[in-house]
């Protein structure tokens, strides 16, 4: 979350439209609020809404925002449960076991679809995302390996280490800063944007807590091979005894590869996959902020790190970082497994993933871009100017597709791929064929300006736009 700074002698008042006041436009409202400090006295709440609507109409269109992978669209319905769970508090179970039980149904649900091998024994929690989901699951391979470490930890030569692309997402860099754990990541190279699994092997020692592989690449939409990633592991289990357990961040491919990859072998089918976390905001199609972690069974979660807490008259296990927190985000998830189904899920992500392809080929066939990435594994898609293009650059193609409404977020690759500057597009349930047909020609009708410049206007790249996960 953003940390915010006071204000920087800023001590204007809120402006107020008189006819926000009283019948009498003219009266009463003599002292507008102050925008850093509690006003004195109450106001009417019509006033005090729309004071707040009229300022957030400034924001972006959460529909246009081709940069977030966060859910934009639900039912009205499911709007509904939500604005009457709100008032919910997910953590007291002893109240409400109702919610307490849609979330329970909500893992086993995603254990099966997972393939564990009992669902009914899987563990696994609610959480605020998947970048709680992601600390939980290092905290566990951690202290896994500390069990095992016992006899030399802590000391001087045993820093533990995690294993993972350059390419994961910011939570997996704040795990190890925060949990003190080396984080080892195997840098990019030429076309691959991704872990290479004899790369991760590679890294790995007798310090090494796991190795993350990421089903689903913010970077440009491509998962990682776990099935391959697993087969090197074994092979350096072959070799040196090491047994090192891998974590799958299915943030967004966990609720896309079991419904369009079936074929695909990357959960728990594979014995080594000892935990999997998914983002239920954003392919699990439901608003902020609902993430979900889960365990191959209890031995994959040490039991130290479960409390069971006596609280309002209930003994409560729970493992998370957060203790209160709405129900309404985890009742919409289960409303959703419920309103869709397998089916379901599998046409609405079939229509994600065919809306990628078709924008992806109508973007190529401009001439100007070369595609990193064709939507074809996640519905989403990257590109770069074409190697002739000198006059502008896609900083430049991000700021004047703003002007628009769109945000789609340009930005550069990591290590060792520091050249290599892209713009990235996440198509969501919601972004519909006519909409990506209205993108497509908005680009297009940019082109022949953006053609006549003399170069790229862009001079503050890190400025020009934000990478958003």
């Amino acid at each position: 979350m953003p940390l915010h700074e006071g204000p920087q002698h800023d001590e204007r008042p809120v402006s107020v439209n008189p006819f926000l006041g009283p019948a009498n436009p003219v009266g009463d409202m003599t002292e507008a609020p102050p925008r850093h400090r509690m006003p004195t006295a109450p106001m009417a709440p019509s006033t005090a809404y729309q004071l707040v609507h009229d300022e957030l109409m400034l924001d972006g269109n959460a529909r246009l925002n081709l940069a977030t992978f966060v859910t934009t669209w639900m039912e009205p319905q499911a709007g509904i449960l939500m604005a009457e769970c709100r008032d919910k508090n997910m953590i007291d179970k002893d109240e409400y076991p109702r919610t307490a039980e849609l979330e329970r149904r909500c893992v086993a649900m995603l254990a099966d679809l997972w393939h564990a091998p009992d669902p009914s024994v899987a563990v696994g929690c609610s959480t605020t995302g998947s970048s709680e989901a992601c600390m939980l699951a290092g905290m566990a391979m951690k202290r896994r390996w500390m069990r095992r470490n016992a006899g030399r930890y802590p000391s001087r030569d045993a820093r533990p280490n995690l294993v993972m692309g350059v390419n994961v997402q910011v939570c997996w860099d704040k795990f190890c800063t925060f949990w003190e754990v080396e984080a080892r990541q195997v840098p990019m190279e030429g076309e691959r944007f991704h872990l290479d699994p004899r790369a991760a092997a590679g890294l790995c020692d007798e310090n090494t807590i796991g190795v993350v592989g990421v089903l689903g690449s913010t970077f440009d939409g491509s998962y990682e091979p776990v099935a391959d990633l697993c087969a090197a592991l074994d092979e350096l289990q072959e070799r040196t005894g090491l047994d090192v357990p891998v974590h799958v961040d299915g943030a967004s491919g966990g609720m896309i590869a079991p419904f369009l990859d079936e074929d695909l072998v990357w959960d728990f089918r594979l014995p080594r996959v000892a935990s999997i976390n998914t983002s239920g905001h954003k392919y699990g199609l439901v608003y902020p902020g609902v993430g979900w972690a889960l365990w191959r069974d209890a031995d994959a979660l040490p039991e130290e790190l479960v409390f069971r807490v006596n609280y309002l008259g209930g003994d409560m296990p729970t493992f998370a970082l957060n203790f209160s927190r709405p129900g309404a985000q985890v009742v919409a998830q289960y409303y959703t497994f419920l309103r869709l189904g397998r089916d379901g899920y599998r046409a609405v992500q079939r229509a994600a993933r065919d809306v990628a392809g078709r924008l992806a080929e109508r973007i190529e066939d401009l001439g100007d871009f070369r595609l990193l990435t064709r939507g074809d594994q996640l519905p989403v898609f990257a590109f770069t100017t074409a190697p002739e293009v000198t006059a502008y650059d896609v900083f430049d193609v991000s700021r004047r597709m703003r002007e628009s409404g769109w945000l789609v977020p340009a930005y550069t690759f990591p290590a060792n791929r520091e050249d290599l500057s892209v713009l990235r597009v996440v198509c969501r349930n919601g972004f519909s064929e006519d909409l990506a047909e209205m993108f497509a020609d908005d680009l297009a009708r940019l082109l022949p300006d953006l053609r006549r410049q003399q170069r790229p206007l862009t001079r503050d790249r890190n400025a020009a736009t934000g990478f958003h996960h």
